[in-house]
Protein backbone atom coordinates (compact mmCIF):
# COMPACT_ATOMS: atom_id res chain seq x y z
CA UNK A 1 0.00 0.00 0.00
CA UNK A 2 1.45 3.27 -1.34
CA UNK A 3 1.28 6.78 0.82
CA UNK A 4 -1.46 7.89 -1.89
CA UNK A 5 -3.49 5.13 -1.21
CA UNK A 6 -3.43 5.84 2.59
CA UNK A 7 -5.10 9.08 1.45
CA UNK A 8 -2.10 11.22 2.15
CA UNK A 9 -2.19 14.51 0.35
CA UNK A 10 1.50 15.59 0.46
CA UNK A 11 4.18 13.51 1.75
CA UNK A 12 7.54 14.60 2.99
CA UNK A 13 10.65 12.55 2.11
CA UNK A 14 12.69 14.80 0.46
CA UNK A 15 11.10 18.26 1.77
CA UNK A 16 13.76 19.35 3.93
CA UNK A 17 16.74 17.07 2.14
CA UNK A 18 17.53 13.50 1.43
CA UNK A 19 19.33 13.13 4.96
CA UNK A 20 16.98 14.61 7.15
CA UNK A 21 15.87 13.01 10.13
CA UNK A 22 14.05 15.61 12.05
CA UNK A 23 10.13 15.55 9.65
CA UNK A 24 7.83 17.75 10.97
CA UNK A 25 10.20 18.94 13.51
CA UNK A 26 11.85 21.41 10.70
CA UNK A 27 8.61 23.38 10.77
CA UNK A 28 9.35 24.72 14.05
CA UNK A 29 11.89 27.95 12.95
CA UNK A 30 12.78 30.68 15.25
CA UNK A 31 9.80 32.59 14.36
CA UNK A 32 7.43 30.05 14.72
CA UNK A 33 8.63 29.26 18.23
CA UNK A 34 8.12 32.64 19.58
CA UNK A 35 4.55 33.02 18.00
CA UNK A 36 3.46 29.68 19.92
CA UNK A 37 5.33 31.17 23.16
CA UNK A 38 2.93 34.18 22.61
CA UNK A 39 -0.17 31.66 23.15
CA UNK A 40 0.61 31.68 26.89
CA UNK A 41 -2.51 33.95 28.27
CA UNK A 42 -3.09 32.29 31.95
CA UNK A 43 0.13 31.51 33.29
CA UNK A 44 -1.18 28.13 34.19
CA UNK A 45 1.34 25.24 34.23
CA UNK A 46 -0.02 21.41 33.62
CA UNK A 47 2.61 18.35 33.80
CA UNK A 48 0.83 16.16 31.01
CA UNK A 49 2.96 12.55 31.70
CA UNK A 50 1.42 10.19 33.76
CA UNK A 51 2.74 9.22 37.34
CA UNK A 52 5.43 6.33 36.48
CA UNK A 53 5.16 3.42 39.56
CA UNK A 54 5.56 0.00 39.64
CA UNK A 55 2.45 -1.07 39.33
CA UNK A 56 -1.20 0.34 37.41
CA UNK A 57 0.41 1.63 34.77
CA UNK A 58 -1.05 1.27 31.60
CA UNK A 59 0.99 -0.75 29.17
CA UNK A 60 -0.22 -2.82 25.72
CA UNK A 61 0.06 -6.49 25.21
CA UNK A 62 4.10 -7.28 25.13
CA UNK A 63 5.39 -4.08 26.67
CA UNK A 64 7.31 -4.41 30.01
CA UNK A 65 5.92 -2.42 32.76
CA UNK A 66 7.93 -0.35 34.87
CA UNK A 67 9.57 -2.13 37.69
CA UNK A 68 12.23 -0.90 40.39
CA UNK A 69 15.12 -2.88 41.39
CA UNK A 70 16.81 -0.05 44.37
CA UNK A 71 18.87 0.52 47.08
CA UNK A 72 17.07 0.70 49.64
CA UNK A 73 17.50 0.72 53.99
CA UNK A 74 17.62 -2.89 54.44
CA UNK A 75 20.90 -2.37 52.25
CA UNK A 76 22.24 -0.04 55.53
CA UNK A 77 25.40 -2.38 55.65
CA UNK A 78 26.68 -2.49 52.16
CA UNK A 79 28.00 1.46 52.90
CA UNK A 80 30.40 0.50 55.40
CA UNK A 81 33.34 0.15 53.05
CA UNK A 82 32.54 3.86 51.43
CA UNK A 83 33.34 5.32 55.39
CA UNK A 84 29.79 5.95 56.29
CA UNK A 85 29.40 6.68 59.70
CA UNK A 86 26.42 4.95 61.38
CA UNK A 87 22.86 5.85 60.00
CA UNK A 88 24.42 7.21 57.19
CA UNK A 89 23.37 5.92 53.37
CA UNK A 90 21.66 6.69 50.55
CA UNK A 91 18.71 5.08 48.43
CA UNK A 92 19.02 5.10 44.63
CA UNK A 93 16.77 3.10 42.00
CA UNK A 94 17.06 1.51 38.16
CA UNK A 95 14.15 1.37 36.32
CA UNK A 96 13.29 -1.07 34.40
CA UNK A 97 10.31 -0.48 31.49
CA UNK A 98 9.26 -0.14 28.04
CA UNK A 99 10.18 3.21 26.35
CA UNK A 100 6.78 3.25 25.04
CA UNK A 101 4.94 2.64 28.40
CA UNK A 102 2.79 5.26 29.72
CA UNK A 103 3.29 8.55 28.69
CA UNK A 104 5.66 8.30 26.20
CA UNK A 105 7.05 9.59 22.63
CA UNK A 106 7.26 7.82 19.36
CA UNK A 107 10.62 8.68 17.29
CA UNK A 108 10.14 8.18 13.36
CA UNK A 109 11.85 4.81 13.64
CA UNK A 110 9.31 3.44 15.38
CA UNK A 111 7.10 2.09 12.45
CA UNK A 112 8.32 1.13 8.93
CA UNK A 113 5.48 0.50 5.36
CA UNK A 114 7.21 -1.50 2.06
CA UNK A 115 10.04 -1.75 4.39
CA UNK A 116 10.65 1.86 4.77
CA UNK A 117 10.45 4.76 7.54
CA UNK A 118 10.20 8.34 6.92
CA UNK A 119 12.28 9.81 4.30
CA UNK A 120 12.81 6.05 2.64
CA UNK A 121 15.29 5.00 5.71
CA UNK A 122 15.54 1.21 5.37
CA UNK A 123 13.31 -0.98 8.42
CA UNK A 124 16.71 -2.94 8.70
CA UNK A 125 18.88 0.57 9.87
CA UNK A 126 17.00 -1.31 13.53
CA UNK A 127 19.52 -3.53 14.94
CA UNK A 128 18.81 -5.01 18.62
CA UNK A 129 22.01 -5.00 19.56
CA UNK A 130 22.70 -0.73 19.00
CA UNK A 131 19.59 0.56 17.95
CA UNK A 132 18.26 2.39 15.01
CA UNK A 133 21.19 3.68 12.72
CA UNK A 134 19.20 6.78 11.82
CA UNK A 135 15.55 8.26 12.96
CA UNK A 136 16.95 7.42 16.74
CA UNK A 137 14.64 9.32 19.58
CA UNK A 138 18.01 11.34 20.47
CA UNK A 139 16.94 13.28 16.73
CA UNK A 140 14.46 14.80 18.44
CA UNK A 141 16.63 17.20 21.03
CA UNK A 142 12.99 19.20 22.15
CA UNK A 143 9.70 20.49 20.97
CA UNK A 144 8.90 23.38 22.06
CA UNK A 145 5.45 24.18 19.46
CA UNK A 146 2.13 25.88 20.08
CA UNK A 147 -0.15 23.26 21.33
CA UNK A 148 -4.12 22.93 20.39
CA UNK A 149 -6.18 20.79 23.10
CA UNK A 150 -9.12 19.36 21.34
CA UNK A 151 -11.92 17.76 23.91
CA UNK A 152 -13.46 15.29 21.64
CA UNK A 153 -15.24 14.19 24.73
CA UNK A 154 -17.18 17.64 25.32
CA UNK A 155 -17.56 18.12 21.43
CA UNK A 156 -19.64 14.51 21.30
CA UNK A 157 -21.54 15.43 24.75
CA UNK A 158 -20.04 11.54 25.95
CA UNK A 159 -19.85 12.30 29.59
CA UNK A 160 -16.50 10.98 31.17
CA UNK A 161 -15.09 9.21 27.90
CA UNK A 162 -15.70 8.05 24.64
CA UNK A 163 -16.97 4.80 23.63
CA UNK A 164 -14.20 1.75 22.76
CA UNK A 165 -13.86 1.95 19.10
CA UNK A 166 -14.83 5.34 18.90
CA UNK A 167 -13.49 6.96 15.58
CA UNK A 168 -12.81 10.72 15.41
CA UNK A 169 -12.71 11.85 11.93
CA UNK A 170 -11.68 14.83 10.35
CA UNK A 171 -14.70 16.93 9.96
CA UNK A 172 -15.15 16.05 14.01
CA UNK A 173 -11.71 17.31 14.80
CA UNK A 174 -12.83 20.82 12.40
CA UNK A 175 -16.02 21.04 14.06
CA UNK A 176 -14.69 20.91 17.58
CA UNK A 177 -11.95 23.35 16.70
CA UNK A 178 -14.72 25.88 15.64
CA UNK A 179 -16.86 25.06 19.09
CA UNK A 180 -14.12 25.66 20.77
CA UNK A 181 -12.77 28.65 19.20
CA UNK A 182 -9.02 27.97 18.63
CA UNK A 183 -7.59 27.27 14.67
CA UNK A 184 -4.94 24.86 13.87
CA UNK A 185 -1.77 26.54 12.28
CA UNK A 186 1.06 25.00 10.27
CA UNK A 187 3.81 24.13 12.98
CA UNK A 188 1.20 23.23 15.92
CA UNK A 189 1.04 20.34 18.29
CA UNK A 190 -2.41 19.01 18.62
CA UNK A 191 -3.75 17.02 21.40
CA UNK A 192 -6.86 14.85 21.31
CA UNK A 193 -9.17 14.22 24.87
CA UNK A 194 -10.90 10.87 24.15
CA UNK A 195 -10.92 10.06 27.92
CA UNK A 196 -9.50 6.97 27.26
CA UNK A 197 -6.75 7.40 30.12
CA UNK A 198 -10.01 7.62 32.86
CA UNK A 199 -12.17 4.77 31.29
CA UNK A 200 -8.73 2.53 31.12
CA UNK A 201 -7.55 3.53 34.70
CA UNK A 202 -10.24 4.22 36.76
CA UNK A 203 -7.93 4.85 39.35
CA UNK A 204 -5.27 2.09 39.12
CA UNK A 205 -4.99 0.10 35.80
CA UNK A 206 -4.17 -2.79 37.36
CA UNK A 207 -6.85 -5.59 36.40
CA UNK A 208 -8.60 -3.84 34.13
CA UNK A 209 -9.00 -5.82 30.80
CA UNK A 210 -7.73 -4.59 27.70
CA UNK A 211 -11.12 -3.46 26.12
CA UNK A 212 -11.67 -4.33 22.31
CA UNK A 213 -11.36 -0.96 20.75
CA UNK A 214 -10.03 2.20 21.60
CA UNK A 215 -11.76 5.55 20.42
CA UNK A 216 -9.01 7.89 18.68
CA UNK A 217 -8.72 9.25 15.01
CA UNK A 218 -9.42 7.49 11.35
CA UNK A 219 -7.97 8.06 8.47
CA UNK A 220 -10.03 11.56 7.00
CA UNK A 221 -8.86 13.15 10.73
CA UNK A 222 -5.08 12.15 10.04
CA UNK A 223 -5.45 13.41 6.76
CA UNK A 224 -7.17 16.73 8.40
CA UNK A 225 -3.77 17.17 10.25
CA UNK A 226 -1.50 16.43 7.83
CA UNK A 227 -3.43 18.83 5.30
CA UNK A 228 -2.20 22.01 8.63
CA UNK A 229 1.24 20.68 8.55
CA UNK A 230 1.05 19.80 12.32
CA UNK A 231 4.60 18.95 13.93
CA UNK A 232 2.97 16.53 16.75
CA UNK A 233 -0.07 14.63 17.51
CA UNK A 234 -0.82 13.52 21.27
CA UNK A 235 -3.32 11.82 23.26
CA UNK A 236 -4.51 10.15 26.00
CA UNK A 237 -5.29 6.87 24.57
CA UNK A 238 -3.19 4.08 23.67
CA UNK A 239 -1.73 4.54 19.74
CA UNK A 240 -3.60 8.24 18.84
CA UNK A 241 -5.68 6.40 16.67
CA UNK A 242 -8.58 4.32 16.80
CA UNK A 243 -8.75 0.74 17.28
CA UNK A 244 -9.89 -1.50 15.23
CA UNK A 245 -7.34 0.06 12.82
CA UNK A 246 -8.67 2.50 10.17
CA UNK A 247 -9.13 0.91 7.00
CA UNK A 248 -8.29 -2.22 8.69
CA UNK A 249 -4.69 -2.00 7.83
CA UNK A 250 -2.51 -2.55 11.35
CA UNK A 251 -1.66 1.09 12.37
CA UNK A 252 -2.95 2.73 9.43
CA UNK A 253 -3.23 6.23 10.87
CA UNK A 254 0.80 6.17 12.55
CA UNK A 255 2.14 5.26 9.17
CA UNK A 256 0.24 8.01 7.59
CA UNK A 257 1.69 10.32 10.38
CA UNK A 258 4.74 8.89 11.43
CA UNK A 259 6.46 7.15 8.14
CA UNK A 260 4.91 9.15 5.30
CA UNK A 261 4.78 12.89 7.02
CA UNK A 262 7.47 12.47 10.30
CA UNK A 263 4.84 13.47 12.50
CA UNK A 264 5.64 12.52 15.96
CA UNK A 265 3.10 10.76 17.80
CA UNK A 266 3.13 11.26 21.86
CA UNK A 267 0.75 8.72 23.69
CA UNK A 268 -1.21 8.18 26.82
CA UNK A 269 -1.35 11.72 27.93
CA UNK A 270 -3.14 13.59 30.82
CA UNK A 271 -4.98 16.01 29.31
CA UNK A 272 -8.06 15.92 32.01
CA UNK A 273 -6.74 19.05 34.22
CA UNK A 274 -5.83 21.52 30.95
CA UNK A 275 -9.67 20.29 29.55
CA UNK A 276 -11.34 20.89 33.24
CA UNK A 277 -9.92 24.77 32.90
CA UNK A 278 -10.68 24.97 28.85
CA UNK A 279 -7.33 25.78 28.15
CA UNK A 280 -7.38 25.11 24.53
CA UNK A 281 -4.23 26.55 23.90
CA UNK A 282 -0.87 27.37 24.81
CA UNK A 283 2.63 26.44 24.95
CA UNK A 284 3.37 22.35 24.20
CA UNK A 285 7.28 21.52 26.08
CA UNK A 286 8.29 17.91 25.35
CA UNK A 287 11.86 17.06 26.27
CA UNK A 288 13.09 12.80 25.20
CA UNK A 289 15.38 11.08 26.70
CA UNK A 290 18.02 11.24 24.36
CA UNK A 291 18.45 7.73 23.83
CA UNK A 292 20.85 7.02 21.20
CA UNK A 293 19.02 4.72 18.39
CA UNK A 294 15.82 4.65 20.52
CA UNK A 295 11.87 4.06 19.04
CA UNK A 296 10.74 6.54 21.65
CA UNK A 297 10.77 7.70 24.81
CA UNK A 298 9.10 8.00 28.22
CA UNK A 299 7.77 12.22 28.48
CA UNK A 300 6.16 14.57 30.81
CA UNK A 301 5.21 16.66 28.24
CA UNK A 302 4.71 20.52 29.90
CA UNK A 303 1.29 22.55 28.49
CA UNK A 304 1.54 26.14 29.75
CA UNK A 305 -1.80 27.85 28.89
Amino acid sequence: MTPSDRGTARRNWGRWGADDQRGALNLLTPEVVRSAAASITRGRVYGLGMPVRAGGVPALTGRVPMRFTVRDGTDAGSHADLGCAPGTGSHEDAVVMSTHTASHMDALVHVYAEHRHYNGVGHDTMRAETGAGRLGIENVGGLASRGVLLDMVRHFGAGEYLRPGHAIGGADLAAAAAAQGVEVRAGDAVLIRTGYLQFLTGGSAEGVPRPTGIPGIDASAAQWLVERDVVAVGADNAAVEVLPFAEGDFLHVHKMLLVDCGIYLLEFLDLSAPAADEAWEGLLTVGPLKITGGTGSPVNPVYVS
